[in-house]
């Protein structure tokens, strides 16, 4: 019995090292605060702890861990804690350390991108977050968000329509387009 749970445990210390960056960067897109991303990774591993079993029983673990996170994150929204998206103060969202092996990592206007996520309602920035910077399929998205597949289409397409509205982005894509 003693070996089974040190064999879970291990197991459970395996996933959290290989994807703890990967978590924190979905959830820093999520809520736009470094540290908020920090409270939803760590109450989003408490969950899947709990449920180890059935999580690595899973055909994707990632997406259940994923999903666990998605509903985390919407139920703090739903009780309107308004440290969700709002900067503290003029400086704008804290960034993260940039990524080499990431090319959103390494684009000049990052910072301008982050604010304009920020900007995004919830469900919006949920989806554009997950189809484009997660490189999920609809499908997998609208498993994530717990909705149909309409309904990712219809907020990716509300959510990148308000970020191509945004000046900054406007001009990276203009630049980008001439490199």
């Amino acid at each position: 019995m003693g070996d089974a749970k040190q064999t879970r445990d291990e197991e459970f210390r395996r996933f959290v090292i290989g994807r703890w960056p990967g978590l924190m960067r979905t959830a820093f897109l999520l809520t736009g605060d470094r540290y908020a991303a920090e409270d939803l990774v760590q109450s989003t591993l408490e969950r899947a702890y709990t449920a180890w079993r059935r999580v690595s029983a899973a055909d994707d673990p990632d997406a259940y861990v994923r999903r666990v996170m998605i509903n985390a994150h919407a139920r703090r929204h739903r009780r309107r804690l308004k440290e969700f998206l709002a900067p503290k103060d003029d400086s704008g969202p804290v960034r993260e350390t940039a990524d080499a092996a990431d090319p959103m990592a390494r684009a000049d206007d990052r910072g301008a991108l982050l604010e304009a996520l920020a900007q995004l309602p919830a469900r919006q920035r949920e989806a554009v977050v997950l189809r484009y910077w997660e490189d999920l399929t609809e499908t997998q998205t609208a498993r994530a968000m717990g909705c149909s597949v309409g309904t990712v289409k219809s907020n990716t397409a509300k959510g990148i329509a308000k970020l191509r509205a945004v000046p900054a982005l406007a001009d990276t894509a203009l630049q980008g387009g001439r490199t």
